[in-house]
């Protein structure tokens, strides 16, 4: 900078001289401007995601306070020995006010880290039984799983309810990491691993065939006795590299993402993120913004359009324009199926667009508010109701990153429906959703506890709303 100083000496110079002063002061400050521009395109400007390994999603499942952040954290420490990922600690992963304040994971947390054979997208989802809602949205996006079972306790109630869910939601491949064996005898952990190989057998996993390493998350956080610590979070990963298969991707259908969660950026726009369910997307393609009750809310205006953030089809259904695309904070030229994905949409109010909608290619997607499904209610022993369903009855159906109301009434000819049935039904929906056949789904009560599990058989066409009203009335 110019000081009085300086201004005053330049005045008392020779003319050659302050012409020559003049030339250095005006250089200097074009360079300055030039390192300025220089690091504000170092500030703004992302690496690109580098596609050279297969990309997979997992997870960590199980009860609270079982460990799954810890090892979570624990794995990105001991792979960034290797270069292969970014050390997380446990705080940044619960980094949530009230996460931090009450100990627990609430919301599912999304990291990346490599191994020598592949890319992952590792979600950390809550134990708690008060945030399932949260697990159910986190493991939907899973192509495999990883269980922590704590050696001191064996299996706990959100241990079975979150291998029930897994099942459900169509995860076919856990792989099993019982924690705190430091704290356990060798008894023990041989009785907790039975009892593990048993329950999934009995849920519907290969339980005789699924990888159950016993160690360490602590351990391995803290760098200490490799044995239970490092040594068995490198064989977790390899078993969870040779074990958990690459899923086939449907490249070739139009684009689907379901959204998980939507921010808003001051000057730059709204960033939805979410699981590449199907489909490819780059910048500048148009998509449609579909669900509850709405078909792509959103405003034109004159500088809208001259900035082909909005067009609008012969329908009248505003349909946004892709801004950008981001993966766990890198840019990426094109969205492949199964890509944790971040849609940067210009102009777009955060208001616009929420959670449980869904992103797709325009006139792809459909909403429904009647549907037949082939559901399962789980028995007592499974963890399900102790009393039977009743003839009409209101549940909260989970699918995919939405949950919404739904009413049912008991198939002509029965008066129930006992827990542990099988049964074919039709359900209506509060508000019209994107359904599709052979969508799972979940069903939950008013006490927050699973009680059937289903999938989607038969779409009907909007009920008249006489129907639609005498129904609710009836079933209320």
């Amino acid at each position: 900078m110019l000081g009085s100083r300086t201004m005053l000496s330049l005045r008392h110079m020779t003319p050659a001289y302050r012409c020559f002063m003049q030339q250095q002061i005006t250089d200097m400050s074009m360079v300055n401007k030039y390192f300025r521009r220089c690091l504000a395109q170092v500030v703004i400007e992302k690496k690109t995601f580098k596609r050279d390994k297969p990309h997979i999603n997992i997870g960590t499942i199980g009860h609270v306070d079982h460990g799954k952040t810890t090892l979570t954290a624990a794995i990105t420490r001991i792979l960034s020995e290797k270069k292969l990922a970014k050390i997380k600690k446990y705080e940044d992963i619960d980094n949530a006010p009230e996460e931090k304040k009450r100990g627990i994971t609430i919301n599912a947390a999304h990291i990346e880290y490599s191994t020598p054979n592949r890319h992952y997208g590792h979600v950390d989802c809550p134990g708690h039984a008060d945030y399932i809602k949260n697990m159910i949205t986190g493991s939907s996006q899973m192509d495999g799983a990883i269980l922590v079972v704590a050696a001191t306790d064996g299996v706990m109630p959100q241990t079975r309810e979150h291998l029930l869910l897994a099942k459900q939601i169509g995860i076919e491949k856990i792989v099993v990491f019982m924690n705190k064996a430091d704290a356990a005898d060798k008894e023990m952990i041989e009785l907790v691993e039975l009892e593990l190989r048993e329950l999934l057998t009995q849920i519907g996993f290969d339980g005789e065939n699924t990888p159950i390493i016993p160690g360490s998350a602590l351990c391995a956080l803290e760098d200490r006795d490799p044995k239970l610590g490092k040594e068995t979070v490198l064989k977790l990963l390899e078993a969870v590299d040779t074990y958990i298969p690459v899923p086939p991707r449907a490249a070739d259908q139009p684009f689907l993402l379901p959204v998980e969660h939507v921010y808003s950026i001051p000057n730059k726009g709204t960033i939805v993120t979410g699981r590449v369910e199907r489909g490819t997307a780059k910048k500048g393609d148009s998509i449609e913004v579909v669900g509850h009750n709405k078909l792509s809310k959103g405003i034109i205006g004159g500088k809208h359009l001259k900035r082909n953030i909005y067009l609008q089809n012969k329908n009248n259904i505003i349909i946004f324009c892709i801004e950008g695309l981001e993966m766990f904070h890198q840019t990426i030229d094109q969205a492949q199926p199964g890509d944790q994905l971040g849609i940067l949409l210009k102009n777009v109010q955060k208001e616009d667009v929420r959670r449980g909608v869904f992103i797709g290619k325009p006139g792809s997607l459909k909403m429904y508010n009647k549907f037949d499904c082939q559901t399962y209610f789980l028995s007592k022993e499974e963890g399900g109701r102790e009393e039977p369903i009743p003839k009409e009855f209101v549940l909260t159906m989970y699918c995919r990153t939405f949950d919404i109301g739904v009413k049912g009434v008991v198939p002509e000819g029965r008066e129930m429906i006992m827990p542990g049935e099988d049964i074919t039904m039709t359900l209506y929906s509060s508000k019209r959703m994107v359904l599709e056949k052979s969508v799972r789904f979940t069903l939950r009560d008013a006490e927050n506890k699973t009680v059937g599990t289903g999938v989607v058989t038969n779409l009907h066409p909007d009920p008249q709303p006489e129907e639609l009203k005498k129904f609710w009335k009836r079933a209320a």
